[in-house]
């Protein structure tokens, strides 16, 4: 699971080490497994920078996959990068990857979501 958290190539489903066919208590468990042990507050104190850096990228996959929206439209860019030839990859079809949209993020939620606003 760790080696999936910190491949940048990696899927949001790789990172949480669940299937695309995943349903929303697939990925809860997931989740919270990892929670359990990349947490920064379980680990020991030599390895807290590399766990907290894992345990962003674990949250910021349970936020997207958890939210049937924004599960929505990361399925459907994941889709169209999976369905690309390798050569046909320009830098800006690059630089809008299936995170396009988050990186772009305007800071207006719609929603809160209580489970992704806690560890547990």
């Amino acid at each position: 699971m760790a080696a999936a958290a910190s491949s940048s190539s990696s899927s949001l489903y790789d990172v949480l080490g669940v299937p695309v066919s995943a349903d929303g208590n697939e990925i809860k468990a997931a989740y919270r497994k990892l929670a359990r042990t990349c947490h920064p507050d379980v680990v020991s104190t030599n390895q807290k920078e590399m766990s907290a850096n894992e345990f962003i990228k674990i949250h910021a996959a349970y936020s997207t996959l958890s939210d049937p929206h924004k599960r929505a439209n990361y399925d459907r860019a994941l889709f169209v990068m999976r369905k690309r030839p390798v050569g046909s990859f320009s830098s800006s079809s690059l630089s809008s990857g299936p995170m396009g949209s988050m990186s772009r993020f305007n800071g207006n939620f719609t929603t809160r979501n209580w489970e992704t606003d806690q560890c547990w």
